[in-house]
């Protein structure tokens, strides 16, 4: 009898259901559901629709009961940073806002007048963002909006409370936050007395892979069946890097909305050189380190195609780029690329020039590779590792163009063939906790479970 394994998977633009199973010691998955997911204005403000969110998030376990495919247990994954707070009746103070509403822009400095960025670096190892939670919650204690809260639960720890009535913190999404100490990988008690953040709000971190609890009889009703709800790297790109078996001369790039490129380590690295890079150590599978740099990834793909009406396919927008000679680049990371109207006008802005959309298309391709070789030669620099190859992963992994030139930018060898990432580590996670193997013995399995080829240039 097969032993299944649920990933809840859930990006910034969409969340899918991927049941995973081991056959032959091979790990096979297979999706069962797939939603939208979307950021929703409401009065001046983005927001997420968390109801939305938790009725897809039980919709798609329903399905394993018309499947006849029961799994042993649940685990759900989602981007960083962003968080539901309730009151002590354990019920939403909304909104639920997004991490690219610009509120936080007013009050960086302002909180940076409680703790300084090199003193905040040094605690944390997190790079500076505008979005990261310390700031989004500065935000919510200056509104008043904090005071009427009683826990803090990030997205994954949400919807996992919504299944379980269950209210539990887990490491690698509260290392996004800028609120946990690198060192002791627990909650910085400094840094919320500094700030005014009422400690009691958050519970002592779980790690990856720990039982979190089971479906409430609510939920056992609407699915069908009881399993556990268990952490996974409930950071999505935790979750990718578990799925990466490589080693200290490989990067990796989990590459979705964002493209995350880093190097994974032993200890955390908070040196002024790392901090100056804006570089961070957000945590990992068996508190690993994930040393990395975000950058702006298939957002702007996205965005440029939402901006042509979906007028072309990803592919036929590739097939444009590659048949342009443009080769002018542009800041990847610039902040007027968060969330503009027009995802054209704010690259052409950018350019400082009208270019056709072929010139533009290419122009991105050649942004993002050159940004990806900046990347691996600061972790060459900070690190004083020798890189040699690059592994990348996730949805953006099946644009060959862009890992074309990747290789030949960075003159790396550029590996791919995990798509699935995120959701494979997610399940990962849920093997490990089942079978009592090591993040090591789960990437041996991963290896013999998929077809890792590398790119020819």
């Amino acid at each position: 009898m097969k032993t299944y394994y649920l990933a809840v998977d859930i990006g910034a633009s969409s969340g899918r259901h991927i049941l995973g199973h081991i056959e032959d010691g091979r790990i096979v998955l297979e999706e069962i559901h797939r939603f939208d997911n979307f950021i929703v204005p409401e009065n001046g403000t983005l927001t997420w629709d968390i109801k939305h969110l938790a009725d897809e998030v039980t919709a798609g376990i329903a399905k394993c009961r018309e499947l006849g495919k029961i799994p042993l247990s649940v685990a759900i994954d989602t981007w960083g940073v962003d968080y539901v707070l309730l009151d002590e009746n354990k019920k939403e103070i909304l909104p639920a806002v997004s991490y690219r509403d610009e509120r936080t822009f007013a009050v960086m400095e302002e909180a940076e007048s409680f703790i300084p960025a090199k003193e905040l670096y040094a605690r944390t190892g997190i790079q500076r963002q505008n979005f990261n939670t310390i700031y989004q919650l500065f935000c919510d204690k200056k509104s008043g909006k904090l005071e009427k809260a009683a826990h803090l639960l990030f997205m994954p720890e949400y919807l996992s409370f919504k299944l379980t009535g269950v209210i539990k913190n887990e490491y690698t999404e509260a290392t996004t936050s800028g609120l946990v100490n690198a060192e002791t990988k627990q909650w910085d008690e400094y840094i919320f007395e500094k700030l005014g953040f009422p400690k009691s709000i958050v519970k002592p971190l779980s790690a990856p892979c720990t039982q979190v609890g089971e479906f409430s009889e609510e939920i056992q009703k609407k699915v069908g069946f009881c399993a556990k709800v268990l952490f996974a790297p409930s950071h999505d790109t935790a979750s990718a890097v578990a799925a990466c078996p490589i080693d200290d001369n490989s990067v990796y790039i989990s590459s979705g909305t964002w493209s995350l490129i880093g190097t994974e380590n032993l200890s955390p690295v908070l040196s002024e050189e790392a901090r100056q890079a804006n570089f961070t150590n957000e945590g990992g599978v068996e508190y690993r380190f994930r040393f990395l740099e975000n950058i702006m990834g298939m957002w702007l793909f996205q965005n440029i195609r939402k901006n042509l009406n979906k007028k072309y396919s990803y592919d036929e927008m590739m097939e444009m780029a590659k048949g342009s000679s443009y080769q002018k680049t542009f800041n990847c990371g610039d902040s007027s690329l968060n969330a503009p109207e027009s995802m054209i006008d704010a690259i052409k802005r950018l350019l400082g020039e009208d270019v056709s959309l072929p010139d533009l298309l290419s122009s991105v391709y050649h942004s993002l590779a050159y940004s990806y070789d900046s990347a691996v030669k600061t972790i060459e620099s900070i690190s004083k590792k020798e890189i040699k190859s690059i592994l990348i992963v996730g949805g953006g992994s099946k644009d060959a163009y862009l890992n074309e030139l990747t290789a030949r930018v960075t003159g790396k060898s550029v590996f791919t063939g995990i798509t699935e990432g995120t959701a494979l580590g997610n399940i990962l996670s849920q093997i490990m906790a089942d079978k009592k193997i090591t993040l090591a013995e789960g990437r041996e399995i991963i290896k013999n479970s998929f077809d890792i080829k590398e790119n020819r240039i």
